[in-house]
């Protein structure tokens, strides 16, 4: 397999929960539908296929801390006061992956020099990540085994007696997605 690493000075992952939550805490890991729209970022004539993974076969996210940030948000709703519509504003504190490194991983080279071309973003446009290094062609047993190199989670995409609900594909009529989480070394880097 070819590997591209990504890197940037932070990035935010969200929760699948989208709920208003008073904290909410980012992910350690990255959804199918996270992948599958990072995948049409980079490729965009994947754009006309129906939902799937079609080009990244392995990814692997690692972070040096999570800081906690507020944000001003309002709902979707509108309330009424008399003649008045009027949305309410809240604070939500939302934790942020400070110094997130992902590996993304593809079968074949031309796929991973095209991404290795580009920056990708986690969830949100100002959340960019740099490709920092030559593509890597290693087996997926080292990508496994190589702990100092390769740290960090992965979520394999099946469902088995390990696997936990994910969050809902909204791109596949809302469908629960599952997965099971892998953790190579130690994930969270440590701060020199």
């Amino acid at each position: 397999m070819f590997f591209v690493n990504h890197t940037g000075p932070f990035g935010f992952i969200k929760p699948w929960t989208a709920v208003r939550d008073s904290e909410t805490l980012s992910q350690q890991f990255l959804t199918p539908s996270i992948i599958a729209g990072m995948e049409r970022k980079l490729f965009p004539e994947l754009l006309a296929k129906p939902f799937g993974l079609y080009k990244i076969r392995r990814h692997r996210l690692s972070y040096k801390q999570i800081s906690h940030q507020q944000e001003q948000i309002q709902p979707r709703g509108w309330n009424k006061s008399k003649n008045c519509y009027f949305r309410k504003k809240s604070i939500l504190v939302r934790g942020v992956l400070i110094e997130p490194n992902l590996h993304l991983g593809f079968e074949n080279l031309d796929d991973a020099e095209h991404a290795a071309r580009q920056h990708i973003c986690l969830c949100r446009n100002e959340d960019i990540l740099f490709p920092v290094k030559p593509v890597i062609e290693i087996t997926e047993t080292a990508f496994d085994t190589m702990v100092d190199d390769f740290n960090g989670f992965e979520l394999i995409f099946e469902k088995t007696d390990q696997s936990f609900l994910v969050g809902y594909n909204r791109f596949d009529q809302n469908r629960p997605m599952y997965g099971w989480l892998k953790t190579v070394g130690n994930p969270v880097k440590h701060i020199c």
